[in-house]
């Protein structure tokens, strides 16, 4: 039998594969194998919607209420269903016998391949072969061919496709399922289908267009209808192509126009050849992963697995001038329903600020934009400045539902809403590590210089002066620790308010002294005067931070005197086990600690802290951490690597490179872990490949496991583009630029001038610990 699609299947280094119908994997597979082109996500669900599929289509940005307890991603009708049924038996997984399947995503082409052997219930076999495709060349459209072929007896068909309506969300709690959207149009025009769905509280209208044709014997023919019948000799092959156009639009005073610029968008796509569309999309992944790609010298399993993380941010990655973001689970499920929360700028911003910046700054304005409601949600609660939501959607506001599920199933009031406030410093810290990276000028006028200040402003008035002791407290918050509830001077929270009242004054008087006209303007429109900051600096001054003789920074008030319990037990990944005595609900009167907190504290500021100390509390905290957070062990991991605690660092990177992969959380089936992604890059470019960025200035000093005999990447820094070749020893670089200047890099930690354009090879001088080349 031909393989039809088998050219575009390469390289095993880019191919993530399913070899069998497993029923119980369904859902993770439906979000591992996504297409995405940050417009548009679509989950893996099989063409023909099997039992207890859970189809997803999701437009960046587009969150609807009604019905559930707080705003959520909205699943769109699902335009990748083709359902065949052939003498009545419908050629599906779980109904007709399979004799063989096997699903393909080709990271490097954002292509989805299938072949399935099919037997019905008189022994006669069909052969299934699929293709398809979220275009990254037309962000508003998708493509689907399939071949199908009667191997033992000439047949009837009968086909039905279109767009399937009968999507919902997931049931929450006790939500139950939620259609976010009611049809308002669907009709034919011109052989291709039409569906026009309004959401039901924002009123945003999407509009379909969608049309097939298939060719037999050569010919060509467009289905005039969605549903339709044909006949099927032995042996021969019917090849159906569908093509379909999504677009959303604000509002539903100008549904005819729209509906005709989209069918035009539409009618162009469905008229250009297979091939050319395939094509263009190809070239257009290509040009992506000239950027991305991490090519690591090492195992096969390894370079496929980093490129499964890089490939699902990629799928993501928003270009909307800030009307989305990324949420938790990216656009591949409905996990924590769709919401943005510090994972954007904290986890996943730094790989597009390195790859991608246009993402990274969209990234910024969609929390610049929404500053008005930052602002109220402050101002709500008696404080001054900008206060960001924990969990946000479309508008801005707070979306923390009110009620979810513990980690162990038990249901829970939730208070991150009301206490996890460090979000107000990420938001400042993602903003200037932005303008830290590209220079990027305007953007700061425009929108950066007034959040460092409206978060400075924020903190100034959410601290309490403690005159007995001469501090200014934060009390009554909770750290990136969630098993700590309504704590007092959390060191994380601390620190990044600090961090934050800090820079945004220096700030401020370098633009007084440098930019007067901005300064002048800011001045005007904030309202913010001199007297002020100077009360920011006293502030920051007086902020404390808990530290014990040996170095370690308290967690908050009074953790130091908390139970403390020994793990003993690890999983076969190597993470804690909860002892089985312990309850859940006991965890807050212990020292075990949820995920990186103190430790994301050393990790952001690391310039703050000397060696000495991160050793400290490397060994304190990482003994007390569960991990029970997909963005935990990244962080780690680069955290033991510069503590040169080596074994531990590649435990816990693997552990976080695969995490999806594996399915080791349980619960890929509701999205792909989008902070878990970042961090992995970060622990890969930020720790193995020794990227820092010291004093403003860039450095490079790799410390790879001997398995990796060499990396290659590039990266964006100040608008030149760093092409690296790096092994533990030698260090090759090229900064291609525009312009022919002299830049400072940090090679191996010490300061080197090099000319851009051209050619370096640097050479440790000293060799590297022989106890680096162990693990």
């Amino acid at each position: 039998m031909k393989d039809f699609y088998s050219h575009y299947i390469d390289d095993d280094s880019w191919l993530i594969k399913e070899n069998k119908w497993t029923k119980s994997l369904q859902n993770i597979h439906e979000a591992r194998f996504a297409l995405g082109n940050g417009y548009l996500g679509t989950r893996a669900a099989l063409e023909e919607i099997p039992h207890d599929a859970m189809p997803g289509t999701y437009i960046a940005g587009i969150y609807d209420k009604m019905f559930s307890q707080v705003a959520e991603l909205v699943n769109l009708p699902n335009p990748f269903n083709f359902i065949f049924t052939i003498q009545g038996e419908k050629l599906a997984l779980g109904i007709m016998d399979v004799l063989k399947h096997q699903r393909i995503l080709n990271l490097k082409k954002g292509l989805l391949l299938r072949h399935t052997l099919y037997q019905n219930n008189k022994k006669h076999h069909f052969d299934y072969q699929c293709l398809r495709f979220v275009s990254m060349n037309n962000k508003d459209a998708g493509v689907m061919q399939i071949a199908l072929t009667s191997l033992d007896s000439a047949c009837e068909i009968d086909i039905n496709t279109g767009i399937d309506t009968s999507v919902y969300n997931a049931p929450i709690l006790t939500e139950g399922q939620k259609r976010h959207f009611r049809i308002k149009e669907l009709g034919q025009f011109q052989n291709a289908g039409y569906l026009l769905v309004q959401t039901l509280e924002k009123k945003h209208i999407i509009i379909y267009w969608s049309g097939f044709y298939y060719e037999i014997n050569g010919r060509k023919i467009l289905a005039k209808d969605s549903i339709s019948r044909l006949k099927l000799k032995k042996n021969q092959t019917i090849i159906f192509t569908k093509i379909f156009c999504i677009k959303h639009f604000p509002s539903q005073s100008k549904i005819v126009k729209y509906k005709r610029e989209t069918f035009k968008k539409f009618y162009k796509v469905f008229h250009t050849e297979f091939d050319m569309l395939i094509k263009k999309h190809i070239q257009s992944w290509e040009k992506l992963w000239q950027r991305a790609d991490i090519l690591v010298e090492g195992k096969v399993d390894l370079q496929r697995n980093i490129r499964f993380n890089i490939y699902h941010m990629l799928i993501c990655a928003p270009t909307d001038n800030g009307f989305s973001s990324i949420g938790a689970r990216t656009l591949t499920g409905e996990g924590y329903r769709g919401h943005i929360f510090w994972d954007a700028e904290i986890f996943l911003m730094p790989f597009y600020l390195f790859t991608m910046p246009k993402t990274a700054k969209n990234i910024l304005l969609y929390r610049c934009l929404r500053l008005k409601k930052a602002r109220k949600t402050a101002k709500k609660l008696n404080f001054r400045g900008t206060m960001f939501p924990w969990e946000s959607a479309d508008t801005g506001e707070e979306e923390t539902p009110t009620w979810a599920r513990d980690i162990d199933g038990s249901i829970i009031k939730i208070h991150t809403h009301k206490m996890e406030h460090h979000i107000t410093a990420d938001v400042a810290y993602a903003v200037y590590n932005y303008y830290l990276t590209t220079d990027d000028e305007r953007f700061m006028e425009r929108y950066g210089y007034e959040v460092l200040f409206e978060t400075a402003r924020f903190w100034a008035s959410r601290v309490e002066y403690n005159k007995e002791k001469n501090r200014y407290e934060i009390n009554h918050v909770i750290g990136p620790d969630e098993f700590h509830i309504d704590v007092n001077n959390d060191a994380y929270t601390n620190m990044m308010a600090k961090w934050n009242l800090t820079v945004a004054c220096k700030t401020f008087y370098r633009i007084r002294e440098n930019a007067p006209l901005v300064y002048q303007h800011l001045q005007r429109k904030l309202n913010l005067k001199c007297k002020e900051v100077e009360n920011w600096e006293e502030i920051a001054s007086l902020i404390p931070i808990n530290i014990n003789k040996k170095g370690v920074i308290e967690q908050f008030d009074g953790y130091f005197k908390l139970k403390r319990v020994i793990l003993t037990e690890t999983d076969e990944n190597g993470i804690p086990v909860l002892p089985k005595r312990l309850k859940i609900k006991e965890l807050g009167k212990t020292q075990l600690v949820k995920q990186a907190d103190t430790l994301m504290l050393i990790y952001l500021l690391s310039d703050n802290f000397d060696l000495k100390t991160k050793k400290a509390n490397c060994d304190f905290y990482m003994k007390r951490t569960l991990h029970k957070s997909s963005l935990s062990p990244s962080i780690h991991s680069t955290l033991a690597l510069e503590c040169l605690d080596l074994h531990r660092a590649y435990d816990l990177f693997n552990v976080s490179l695969c995490i999806d992969v594996d399915n080791l959380y349980g619960n890929t089936k509701e999205g792909i872990h989008g902070a878990c992604l970042g961090g992995t890059w970060q622990a890969i470019v930020f720790g193995f490949a020794g990227i820092s960025i010291k004093e403003k200035r860039l450095f490079i000093n790799p410390r790879m496991p001997i398995s990796w005999r060499k990396m290659i990447f590039s990266l964006l820094w100040k608008d030149k583009l760093l092409q690296l070749n790096l092994t533990n020893e030698i260090i090759k670089l090229k900064a291609v630029s525009s312009k022919e200047e002299e830049i400072e890099i940090g090679i191996f930690d010490k300061l080197t001038s090099i000319r851009t354009n051209e050619d370096y090879i640097f050479e440790r001088e000293m060799p590297a610990l022989m106890a680096e080349y162990y693990y």
